[in-house]
């Protein structure tokens, strides 16, 4: 079985180190490049062809926002999940318009940092656990008087993945309090998904607020 392959850019050899050890550690994962700036990070992207990009925000040279750019313009195909300490809207706005398909906080557990490389790689959008509720309150404060969606045509194992996923609940976990694979969770999520026209998670949150599932 073939890995995935993964470049690691942040300009602290300290944490490409610790980011190194946790996904070499994982026997469908390994690291096949390293970047301390964002110029580095593009120009070996185009020539390691990686399959996911472990990108920071704050580096010399080239920022991440614009480092992800000018790397998704030429490797269209390469998968960009940004790891940041910030939990600033603007920075995660940024960086999904950039192209990355995803956002982690440098603080989250190593097994949700695998999680998301796995998301991400199969062309999926992450969003860190801990932002959900930073994102339900900016849109609380938005959201006006009497707004709704409409609800579409979910089935009734649909909606149970949307409330979970909305919840800020992964795949995996998911699968194991509805007793599925996480094959079947990802059907369900893509066909959901796809009824509703909804593209990330901080979508699927704002739907589901909509429709009031998050105050059951």
């Amino acid at each position: 079985m073939s890995k995935l392959r993964v470049l690691i850019a942040d300009d602290h050899k300290v944490i490409r180190n610790g980011l190194k050890r946790v996904i070499n550690a994982e026997p469908d994962m390994e690291v096949v490049g390293e970047a301390d700036d964002g110029q580095e990070a593009w120009q070996k992207t185009s020539e390691l062809q990686p399959d996911v990009v472990i990108m920071d925000i704050s580096m010399p040279k080239l920022d991440g926002i614009k480092a992800t750019e000018k790397l998704k313009r030429e490797c269209p195909q390469v998968k960009v999940l940004a790891l940041s300490a910030y939990d600033n809207n603007g920075y995660i706005n940024r960086l999904f318009q950039a192209g990355a398909s995803g956002y982690l906080l440098k603080l989250a557990a190593a097994e949700e940092l695998i999680s998301a490389i796995h998301v991400v790689a199969e062309g999926g959008r992450y969003l860190d656990k801990t932002l959900t509720g930073k994102i339900l309150e900016g849109y609380i404060r938005r959201k006006p008087a009497g707004a709704g969606a409409k609800r579409d045509t979910l089935t009734e194992r649909e909606e149970e993945v949307l409330r979970l996923v909305a919840q800020g609940f992964i795949n995996k976990e998911i699968a194991a309090k509805l007793s599925v694979s996480v094959k079947t969770v990802e059907a369900h999520k893509s066909n959901l998904m796809q009824k509703l026209g909804l593209h990330s998670r901080a979508e699927i949150v704002r739907y589901a607020l909509d429709q009031g599932w998050l105050n059951t």
